[in-house]
């Protein structure tokens, strides 16, 4: 496992360079920092380069803060997996399904309507043409996008990525935890973790060191800032911003059974839903098995101007964590980096 780190590094800079990345890539191993360097600017416009202690929007790739916020109120009896939606929220769903539970909504398998269906509709920016971004400011204003929708499929049917799920989940938090969503996320996630720099900011009060993310037209050379085209502020299913080293304490904390008790961990990482092949989904979390045993855990986002990818893999104990403020990249650099280490 990375025998010569400079030439490791040198590698990932190659890379980075190649695909014009503009984010940061921290590898750990064992808790001991392998490398961590920052590619292009945070803000074009003022030649501002990205640094290592950058914030970056994740889109998605917060659903586990999501996960952990309900195992957590799972374990102080406060609800269950099994509880139902129904049960939970005294909001009007006209054409919902009576047996949605807990479990359901956490796995993506609810068939909930999605106020954006990731399989049908391209676009996320396309949503505030008729619903402006500017208006979302809470988890309840997302609730006429989808509230009065009707059933993709009955209740553990199969999995369906599903945003408004998690919608659900953070108004089932605030309901159990008598907090709104993100003080929750803030005081029981990211302070237990040290996560000093990461937060769920407004885009027009980003503080100091956040990267802008940016959508390249690339046919006529032209870009823009992702602004208009996400939430105002991040909720319960995507938007928070990390710094890569908060990211790394995330996962040390959650292997480490610092967020959840063990057997509460081992819950939140079972394979619980079988998605493609070797693909599965636990609570908030992507699963990637290879001959049958567990390869990594992952978490991932994309928004206009977001992509986000984070990896631990437990045979060799390695972090890897990939922010960029293009919409494209870190994937690309995961697999690379896979085949490296």
């Amino acid at each position: 496992m990375v025998k010569n780190k400079l030439a490791f590094q040198r590698n990932i800079n190659m890379l980075c360079k190649d695909r014009n990345f503009s984010g940061v890539v921290l590898v750990k191993r064992k808790q001991v920092l392998v490398m961590q360097s920052a590619y292009g600017y945070a803000n074009r416009v003022d030649e501002l380069q990205n640094n290592v202690s950058t914030r970056f929007g994740i889109a998605s790739g917060c659903k586990i803060f999501t996960a952990i916020a309900i195992c957590q109120l799972v374990e102080k009896g406060l609800l269950s997996f099994s509880s139902k939606l129904k049960d939970c929220l005294a909001i009007h769903f006209p054409h919902f399904h009576t047996d949605i539970t807990v479990h359901h909504l956490l796995t993506h398998s609810s068939g909930v309507p999605d106020y954006f269906d990731e399989s049908v509709m391209n676009d996320f920016a396309d949503l505030w043409k008729e619903n402006p971004m500017y208006l979302i400011n809470n988890l309840q204003d997302f609730l006429p996008m989808f509230q009065d929708g009707k059933m993709m499929f009955d209740p553990g049917e199969r999995f369906h990525y599903n945003n408004a799920g998690y919608i659900l989940l953070g108004l089932i938090i605030e309901e159990n935890s008598g907090m709104p969503f993100i003080k929750y996320v803030e005081e029981n996630i990211f302070h237990p973790c040290g996560m000093k720099n990461s937060g769920y900011f407004s885009l027009d009060q980003l503080p100091r060191n956040t990267a802008y993310g940016y959508i390249d037209d690339e046919e006529n050379g032209i870009w823009k800032t992702n602004v208009y085209s996400i939430p105002i502020k991040g909720g319960s299913d995507g938007g928070a911003f990390i710094t890569v080293g908060d990211m790394g304490k995330l996962w040390d904390k959650l292997m480490s059974y610092k967020l959840l008790n063990k057997n509460m961990t081992e819950l939140l990482l079972t394979p619980h839903v079988k998605v493609e092949d070797n693909e599965f989904y636990g609570y908030g979390i992507w699963i990637s098995k290879r001959n049958g045993s567990i390869y990594k855990y992952h978490v991932m986002g994309y928004d206009p101007g977001v992509s986000f990818h984070s990896s631990f893999y437990p045979h060799n104990d390695v972090i890897l964590v990939i922010p960029s403020n293009k919409e494209s990249g870190p994937y690309e650099l995961t697999k690379a980096i896979e085949k490296l280490l």
